[in-house]
């Protein structure tokens, strides 16, 4: 038996849950869990299907069979092999809170992909990689050689086939050009609740306005700075009597929690982007041992 799962999304109407199970149905697999949303607003339909296939039933029949299913719909989809996990390649600068942590989670099976390799404009975490047994890509950036440093990051993407690019608190602006070449495929995490305390000293920013609440953003990356469609937020209640060094103590563990649940949710195709916005499907009871192991 093999499983999957199904992502979906198309202009609303009637019969596209009943087409998609019958589907399923005749082809001998099983759904073992089933998310969807109609957004009345955009008219669109949103569905994230697990199953499982108990007749033999590969991913290449199901895939080729399905087609005529979607088509009279309009449907995006893809059917995903639920035991693969996803080629993911980490980014980061001089703040490593965020690279320790995924690779803490990804260590004992928490976070279950599988790390291609870490980029870095700074040489701070070469040892922390080379201890994972992952390759480290030193690519240095300054104002002129942005445009070649963008060049080898796409090669990097390409030869390692990575699927997902994490800024674990990679402080470089990416261009627009990387941007659209990675559209959806670049996850970011904001030492802030956007879209207050942008630019430097967030949480200094935060301190000296009295702020009770402070938190992190996880989203996806676009030539808008820091304005991509929002994956994961979270906050952290803070007081008076707490000093800016507290507020980047607290945020930083803010951030680490906010951007692994990102990740989760993105390697678990429970991310459909809405325009400006995403459709968020949770993971449901009981799915988080499974989703962990693959």
């Amino acid at each position: 038996m093999a499983d999957h799962v199904l992502t979906v999304r198309c202009a609303a109407r009637r019969g596209i849950v009943a087409a998609i199970s019958t589907f399923l149905a005749d082809q001998g697999c099983n759904i073992t869990d089933a998310a969807q949303f109609d957004d009345e607003a955009s008219a669109r339909f949103f569905a994230r299907i697990s199953f499982r296939a108990e007749t033999g039933t590969t991913g290449e029949t199901l895939r080729s069979g399905f087609g005529e299913v979607a088509a009279p719909f309009g449907m995006e989809w893809q059917i995903h092999d639920a035991a693969r996990p996803m080629r993911v390649l980490l980014m980061v600068s001089n703040f490593g809170h965020c690279l320790n942590d995924i690779l803490y989670r990804w260590r004992i099976g928490a976070l279950p992909v599988e790390i291609v390799g870490v980029v870095s404009n700074h040489m701070t975490y070469q040892k922390l990689v080379a201890t994972h047994d992952l390759p480290f890509h030193h690519i240095r950036v300054t104002a002129d050689t942005k445009p070649q440093a963008e060049a080898r990051l796409l090669e990097l993407v390409e030869e390692s086939g990575a699927e997902l690019v994490v800024l674990a608190r990679y402080m470089q602006v990416l261009s627009d050009r990387l941007c659209a070449a990675m559209s959806g495929r670049i996850i970011n995490i904001h030492h802030s609740f956007l879209p207050s305390f942008k630019g430097a000293a967030p949480y200094r920013q935060a301190w000296e306005r009295g702020v009770k609440l402070i938190g992190a953003t996880a989203h996806y990356v676009t030539a808008d700075l820091d304005e991509g469609p929002i994956i994961e937020q979270d906050i952290v209640r803070v007081t008076h009597a707490q000093s800016p060094d507290d507020y980047v103590s607290l945020g930083r563990d803010v951030e680490a929690q906010v951007l692994a649940r990102a990740i989760h949710a993105h390697i678990h195709h429970r991310v459909f982007v809405n325009g400006n916005k995403t459709v968020v499907f949770p993971a449901s009871p009981g799915s988080y041992a499974s989703e962990r192991m693959g």
